[in-house]
C-alpha cells in the first residue's frame, strides 16, 4: 500500500507545470472547460500510468536485485532530466477543436514525462506493482483535472519552473544514492 501513497505524492508533484497538465490549461482557457477534454485526459493519464507501471514491473521482473535498483535510479535519473528541461512552450494561438488531436498530443507527452517514469520506477522497485500503478494513475488523472480547472491561473498564480527545478534536484539526489548502493559503493 506504500507503493499507492509514494506514487500517488511523487506523480502529483511531479505533474505540477508538466507539459500535459499546461496543454489541458491552455486548452480550457480558450476554449472554456469542456466535461469531454476532462475525461479524455482521464482516461489517458490512467492508460498510460497502466503501461509504465506494467513495463516497470516486467524489465524489472527479468533483472537480478541489484539491477532492478539500477533500472530504478535509471528511471529516477531520466525523470529528473526531464524535470530539469525548461517547458517553453507558447500560448495556443490556433489550437484545434478537435478532442482526439489534443488526446493524441497528451499520449505523446505522458510517455516522455516525468511523471511516468517514477510510475515506472516505482513499479520497478515495489513488489506490487499494481498499487504504484493505480497511485500514480490516480495522481496523473488528478493533475489533469487541475489543469482543467485551474486554466490560466496555473501559470500565473505558481512558480512552477522553481518547483520543478526543486523537485529534479531531489529525484537526482535519489537517482544517484540508488546507482551507488546498486554498485557497492554506500
Amino acid at each position: 500500500m506504500s507503493g499507492f501513497l509514494f506514487a500517488f505524492v511523487a506523480v502529483l508533484l511531479t505533474s505540477l507545470g508538466s507539459k500535459d497538465q499546461l496543454l489541458i490549461a491552455r486548452y480550457s482557457e480558450h476554449f472554456g472547460r469542456d466535461a469531454r477534454l476532462l475525461l479524455i485526459g482521464g482516461v489517458i493519464a490512467f492508460v498510460t500510468a497502466a503501461v509504465m507501471a506494467w513495463g516497470g514491473h516486467y524489465v524489472a521482473s527479468i533483472l537480478p536485485s541489484k539491477g532492478k535498483t539500477m533500472l530504478v535510479a535509471m528511471a529516477l535519473l531520466l525523470a529528473s532530466v526531464e524535470l530539469f528541461w525548461p517547458n517553453r512552450e507558447k500560448a495556443l494561438k490556433e489550437p484545434t477543436r478537435s478532442l482526439g488531436a489534443v488526446g493524441l498530443v497528451l499520449v505523446y507527452r505522458q510517455f516522455g514525462d516525468a511523471s511516468r517514469f517514477l510510475i515506472f520506477a516505482f513499479a520497478a522497485g515495489s513488489a506490487l506493482p499494481f498499487f504504484a500503478g493505480a497511485g500514480g494513475a490516480l495522481a496523473g488523472a488528478l493533475s489533469i483535472l487541475i489543469g482543467w480547472l485551474m486554466a490560466a491561473e496555473l501559470v500565473e498564480k505558481l512558480p512552477l519552473r522553481t518547483i520543478r527545478i526543486v523537485l529534479g534536484v531531489m529525484t537526482l539526489i535519489s537517482a544517484i544514492y540508488l546507482g551507488l548502493s546498486a554498485r557497492g559503493l554506500l
